[in-house]
C-alpha cells in the first residue's frame, strides 16, 4: 500500500512522464494504468488488495436448472448422470444442460450418489498365452452363464474344452459355482482323459482370487499336477474364443427353450456333448468331427499328489492357518488362500526375497521392513533376479 500511494503522489505531481514513472517503480504501463484507475474510482482506498475469487463459479449451475436435475434424479433415482443429462435434453432441447460431470457433481453435493467403493481385482496374468498346437496343450474352462429351467431350478453348467481339437470334454451343470463341485468335475475328467499341459480360464471364481498371482485352491491344485493356469485379461473374451463360440452353439440348442428341470436339462447336456464331439463337422477343423483330433493325454492323473518343486537356494517357510508368513520370529500377512501352504523365499539382495509357490513367482518380501508386495518396488537392484522362473 505504501509503494501505491507513493506512485500517485510521484503521478499528482506531474514531474516525470508515466512510462518512466512506472520504469522507476519496477512496474508495467498496464499494472499503472490499473492503480490509476482504481484511484480515480474509490481514491486511496482503491488501492487495496481486492479478492481474487470469482463472484460466481466459473461452472455454477443456475437454481432451477440445478432443480430440474435433482427432480430428474428423484424420479429416475437409479439413473447415472449421462442419462438424467439425455433426458432433459430431450424434454427441454432448447436449454443448455450442463455437461454430465458437472451434474454428477450437483448429485454428489445433494447427497443423492453416494461414494462408489473401489473393486479390489484379481491380480493380472502377465505371461503370454499359449497356443495349441496338438491335443491337451490347452485346455479351457468356464461357465457358460447361468438360467432357469422350467420348474425354476437355477442351472449353473460348467464346461471344458480341449483348444486344439474343440473336443467338449464336459458339460455339467453343477450345484455349487465354487471350488468344491468344480474340482470334483476336473477329477473326473482328468481320471478319464489324463492332464493338460495347461488351462485356461477367466478371472472369476473359483478359478482364480485377489491372492498373489491370482492364486485359488483350485488353481494350486492344478500347479500342484503340474498344469499351468492361463487367466485372460479382464474384458477380452475373445481371448478363449474358441470356447466363446462353443458356448454360442450350447445355448441355442439346449437352452432355447430350457427342459423342465435340471435332470432333463443335464440329459440334453449330454446328447449335445455327443452331437458336438462326434456327428457336428467344424468348419475351423476341415469339417471333421472334434472327435477324429482328440486323444487322450499320455500324463496320468497320479494316485497321489505330487510335491512341488522350488527354485534351488530357497528357504521353505510354512504359511500359518491365517495367511501369515514368519520370519526372525515376526510374522507379515500374505494370503489367506496360503493358508498351511509351503512357500519359497529365495533371496535376490540383502533381506530381500523372491517369494514362490512351486515355481510360480507370487512377489517379493523384505526381511528388513518385514513387507511382502505383490510388484517389484525399487529398493536395490538384484545381483540376478529370477522373475523369469514362473511357468
Amino acid at each position: 500500500m505504501e509503494r501505491r500511494n507513493e506512485f500517485i503522489d510521484a503521478w499528482l505531481k506531474g514531474e516525470r512522464s508515466f512510462t518512466d514513472l512506472c520504469a522507476c517503480f519496477e512496474i508495467s504501463r498496464k499494472t499503472g494504468y490499473k492503480w490509476l484507475e482504481r484511484y480515480d474510482e474509490s481514491g486511496r482506498g482503491g488501492l487495496a488488495d481486492r479478492s481474487r475469487a470469482p463472484r460466481q463459479p466459473a461452472h455454477g449451475i443456475a437454481e432451477e436448472i440445478a432443480a430440474a436435475i435433482v427432480a430428474a434424479r428423484q424420479r429416475y433415482p437409479q439413473w447415472g448422470a449421462r442419462k438424467i443429462r439425455a433426458l432433459l435434453q430431450r424434454e427441454q432441447p432448447q436449454q443448455p444442460w450442463p455437461a454430465a460431470s458437472s451434474i454428477g457433481e450437483l448429485l454428489k453435493r445433494e447427497g443423492l450418489i453416494g461414494e462408489q467403493r473401489r473393486r479390489r481385482r484379481t491380480p493380472p496374468y502377465t505371461q503370454p498365452l499359449g497356443h495349441a498346437e496338438g491335443p491337451n496343450q490347452v485346455w479351457c474352462a468356464d461357465f457358460k452363464g447361468c438360467f432357469l429351467c422350467q420348474n425354476g431350478d437355477r442351472c449353473d453348467p460348467l464346461t471344458i474344452t480341449d483348444a486344439y481339437s474343440r473336443y467338449l470334454l464336459r458339460c455339467r451343470a453343477v450345484p455349487k459355482t465354487d471350488g468344491a463341485h468344480v474340482r470334483a468335475i476336473f477329477e473326473a475328467v482328468f481320471r478319464e482323459c489324463g492332464l493338460p499341459v495347461s488351462i485356461r480360464t477367466d478371472n472369476g471364481t473359483p478359478f482364480a482370487t485377489r491372492a498373489p498371482a491370482g492364486l485359488s485352491r483350485l488353481s494350486m491344485w492344478w500347479l500342484k499336477l503340474g498344469i499351468r493356469h492361463e487367466r485372460i485379461e479382464p474384458g477380452r473374451p475373445e481371448q478363449n474364443g474358441r470356447h466363446e463360440r462353443m458356448h454360442g452353439a450350447l445355448q441355442a440348442e439346449t437352452a432355447n427353450p430350457p427342459q423342465a428341470n435340471i435332470r432333463r436339462q443335464q440329459i440334453r447336456f449330454q446328447d449335445f456333448e455327443r452331437e458336438y464331439n462326434h456327428v457336428r463337422p467344424h468348419e475351423a477343423l476341415s469339417y471333421r468331427t472334434p472327435a477324429e483330433l482328440y486323444a487322450p493325454s499320455p500324463r496320468r492323473y497320479p494316485a497321489r499328489l505330487p510335491e512341488l518343486q522350488y527354485p534351488p537356494g530357497a528357504h521353505l517357510r510354512r504359511i500359518s492357518q491365517h495367511g501369515d508368513l514368519k520370519w526372525r520370529c515376526q510374522r507379515t500377512f500374505i494370503s489367506e488362500v496360503l493358508a498351511r501352504e509351503t512357500v519359497g523365499l529365495l533371496e535376490v539382495d540383502d533381506e530381500f526375497f523372491e517369494v514362490y509357490y512351486g515355481a510360480l513367482l507370487l512377489g517379493w518380501f523384505d526381511g528388513s521392513s518385514q513387507s511382502f508386495a505383490m510388484q517389484r518396488k525399487s529398493r536395490r537392484q538384484p545381483r540376478n533376479s529370477r522373475a523369469s522362473a514362473a511357468p
